[in-house]
């Protein structure tokens, strides 16, 4: 059995395409981090300049010091927010790469397995047991690649309701402080 220019062809075009995919997704996700952090530069930077003229305006030391608890709080709840839209931004990046990685698997399998077909059709007699051996070992590695995958999606949704959890505590903590 030979390899056709076509069957290259298809395959390099494939490799190419899931190359650029993943060269798609990067990319967004950098574009995105990069929005946020330029968006929390400015805010903080025009934060810290709004501080800076209100305690400058303090006409004394206890109004000087409630300035500054007061002034921390806006900033706790930003850092907050930050750190949540990175996060967000990182499981949407690797909700894509790992779209793309499934559907690479999905092909190579597929193509696998029509390989194995055309070579069982001209392989000698008696090896049918060895093309059956190959398709069980191929079937129980997808299937251990699927329960990955499940375990895997299962650990993001805790580690996403353990972050959801915390950032709602600590806006909780920062409330109960604000009204102390």
């Amino acid at each position: 059995m030979y390899v056709t220019p076509e069957q290259i062809q298809a395959a390099n075009k494939a490799n190419v395409e899931s190359l650029l995919a993943v060269a798609n997704a990067q990319f967004s996700a950098f574009e995105k981090l990069a929005n946020i952090s330029a968006g929390a530069v400015k805010g903080a930077f025009e934060d810290s300049i709004a501080n800076a003229r209100a305690l400058m305006g303090a006409k004394d030391v206890q109004e000087f010091v409630s300035l500054q608890s007061t002034l921390a709080q806006p900033a706790i709840e930003k850092a907050i927010a930050y750190s949540k839209s990175v996060y967000e931004v990182a499981t949407e990046a690797n909700g894509e790469l790992s779209k793309v990685a499934e559907r690479r698997v999905a092909e190579w399998n597929e193509n696998f397995v029509s390989l194995l077909d055309k070579v069982s059709k001209n392989a000698p007699a008696g090896s049918d047991v060895a093309v059956a051996a190959v398709k069980s070992m191929l079937a129980a590695g997808n299937a251990a690649y699927d329960n990955f995958t499940k375990v895997t999606k299962q650990a993001t949704e805790i580690a996403e309701a353990n972050v959801a959890a915390a950032t709602e505590t600590v806006k909780g903590l920062a409330k109960a402080k604000k009204a102390a």
